[in-house]
Parts: C-alpha cells; sequence; structure tokens
C-alpha cells in the first residue's frame, strides 16, 4: 500500500505540471484522473487506462449532444447519468464511469461545447491516465522474495501435517490439534492472490510457475483435509498402520522437492500388492480399521496424481521460458 500511494503522488504531482506547461483547464483536474488511474498491477493498469479513455470519450460524445439539445441545466445531468452510465455498463466500461463523470462535470462548469473545450478535456485525459500509465509501468514491487517464502511456509505446514499422520498412524491416541491446516490454508490463498499480481507485471515473458505451484498446493491440501476424515476412523494399531505411516513419512520429505520423485508411489504400489496379498479382516474392528487404511491409501494416490501432474507441467513450462 505505502509503494502505490507514492506512485499516486508521483503520478498526480507529474499530471498536475503536465497541465499547466500546456496550459490546461483544470490543470487540478489531471491529477484528480491520474489517482483513479494508478493500479496495483502492469496489466490492470494498461486495461484500467484503456476503459477510463473510451469511457471519457463516449460520455463526452453523449454529454455534448445532451447539453446542446437541452442547455446546461442541472436535470440535464441527470438525464446524461440515465442514458450514459447503463450504456458504458453494458459495454463493459463501467470501471470508466467516474473518470467520465469527472470530464462530463469540467464540461458542465463551462457551460460551452466547442472544439477547444473538447480538445481541453481530452488532453486531460492523456495528462492524468497517461502519466498513471507511465508510473505503472515504471515499478512495480516484486512478489519473488515473498512468493518464496509463502512457498516455505506451505512446505513446512504439509511437512507437520504428514509428520503428525504418521505419528498418529503409529498412535492412535495421539493428539494434535491441527493448526498447521488452516495456517497452510492461509499461506496458500495469499500466495494464490500474490501470483496473479506476478503474472500481471510481468507484461513480457509471463512466469506461470508460482500459479500453477499454489494452484496444486490448494488441491492437495483438499485431499489432506479427506486423508484426515479417514484417518479419524483409524482408532485401532495394525501392521498396516506402520507400513503407511512410513509413506507419510517418506512425503513429508518429498513436499521439499522441486520435481515429482516417484518414490512414494513406487512404495504405495508395492503396499497394495501386500494388501491384496493378506488375509481377509477376522473382527469387525479390524475391518473397519482396514476400510479407512484402504480408503486414506486411495486419497494418498489422488494427492499423488496432482505432484505429478503439476510438477511435471512446472518443468516442462521452465524449458519453454528458457
Amino acid at each position: 500500500m505505502g509503494i502505490r500511494i507514492i506512485k499516486t503522488a508521483l503520478a498526480t504531482i507529474a499530471a498536475i505540471y503536465t497541465a499547466v506547461y500546456f496550459g490546461l483547464e483544470p490543470p487540478l483536474g489531471a491529477g484528480i484522473l491520474a489517482i483513479l488511474g494508478v493500479e496495483v498491477s502492469r496489466l490492470k493498469g494498461l486495461k484500467s487506462a484503456l476503459v477510463r479513455f473510451v469511457a471519457s470519450v463516449l460520455g463526452l460524445f453523449f454529454a455534448s449532444f445532451i447539453f446542446t439539445v437541452f442547455g446546461f441545466h442541472i436535470w440535464a445531468v441527470a438525464l446524461f447519468i440515465l442514458l450514459t452510465f447503463p450504456v458504458l455498463s453494458r459495454f463493459q466500461l463501467k470501471d470508466g464511469i467516474v473518470t467520465s463523470a469527472v470530464i462530463v462535470f469540467h464540461l458542465f462548469g463551462r457551460a460551452e461545447v466547442s472544439v477547444d473545450i473538447i480538445s481541453n478535456e481530452i488532453m486531460l485525459l492523456f495528462a492524468g491516465l497517461g502519466w498513471a500509465t507511465i508510473i505503472n509501468l515504471i515499478y512495480m514491487p516484486k512478489d519473488k522474495h515473498l512468493l518464496q517464502g509463502l512457498k516455505e511456509t506451505v512446505e513446512h505446514k504439509f511437512d507437520v501435517i504428514f509428520t503428525e499422520m504418521a505419528l498418529t498412524l503409529r498412535d492412535p491416541s495421539h493428539i494434535w490439534n491441527g493448526s498447521e491446516l488452516l495456517e497452510a490454508h492461509n499461506a496458500i490463498e495469499e500466495g494464490a492472490r500474490r501470483s496473479v499480481l506476478n503474472r500481471d507485471n510481468r507484461l513480457w515473458g509471463q512466469e506461470l510457475y508460482w500459479l500453477n505451484y499454489f494452484e496444486m498446493r490448494s488441491q492437495q491440501l483438499e485431499l489432506i483435509q479427506q486423508m484426515l476424515v479417514d484417518l479419524a476412523m483409524v482408532y485401532e494399531r495394525w501392521p498396516q498402520n506402520d507400513h503407511i505411516a512410513e509413506l507419510m513419512e517418506q512425503l513429508s520429505e518429498d513436499v521439499k522437492s522441486e520435481v515429482y520423485t516417484g518414490l512414494t508411489e513406487k512404495r504405495m504400489v508395492e503396499l497394495s500388492q501386500q494388501f491384496k496379498a493378506m488375509d481377509l479382516p477376522r473382527t469387525r474392528e479390524e475391518f473397519e480399521v482396514r476400510a479407512a487404511l484402504l480408503k486414506l491409501m486411495h486419497e494418498l494416490k489422488r494427492y499423488l496424481e496432482v505432484a505429478k501432474r503439476l510438477k511435471k507441467r512446472k518443468v516442462i513450462l521452465e524449458r519453454a521460458e528458457s
């Protein structure tokens, strides 16, 4: 927020000085337009400037017609709003409504429609929105270090989660408050938001790694939550518990890997074959626990499929960008 305030101040000052230099009236109007034009990303800034400029030119056209036909009366302004604002919204230009209103109110204040006045208003648009766009393009804060920090946070929380799941499998009476789930969710949400800004600030050679990464973690967190539901049904310890606990411990290490290793998947396939060769459950309790473990294995397989698909995509994208 601090950087955006500084950028807004610079764009406003530059726009006002430009308006004064070229004799535009009122010069403070260019400053208002610059304030409206500063955005949080380069891509959004370019889109915003275009939308505001087109909406303002259309607004000038409608206002000039209305004021010429009906005169410069206050009720004519209301007529302008009733007729123009729905049109701007219909053509996806509603973000330019305020900018258009600023320009039209300048025209109303002059109480005259002429080529010179229309040209003055268009030049004010160029001065205000132009400097806002230039400042947007010159500097945007880098999110790489912040994204890397969020990535490390998510991986650490996943590490703890899988470690706690392994402990629960080895000892069903183990107590864990699960706070890492909420912390991982918050980090993933923030990372996803920041990754969109990071993409929009790269007009050329867009980096898709962070978008893919946090999308992968979001899907995996949903599967982890389902695993925990299944894990809650494992109320007794059986030999299969220890085998799956080893998988969880392997996952706590794999989660930090930049590429899909396939080690956990290979071990899980071996375990599945071993479980199929085991004798059928002899008691109701053993049946319920082994059924829960089987469902846990199924969710674990889906978790690995997400990692395999998106981590492989990461490698492909990096090669394409290099």
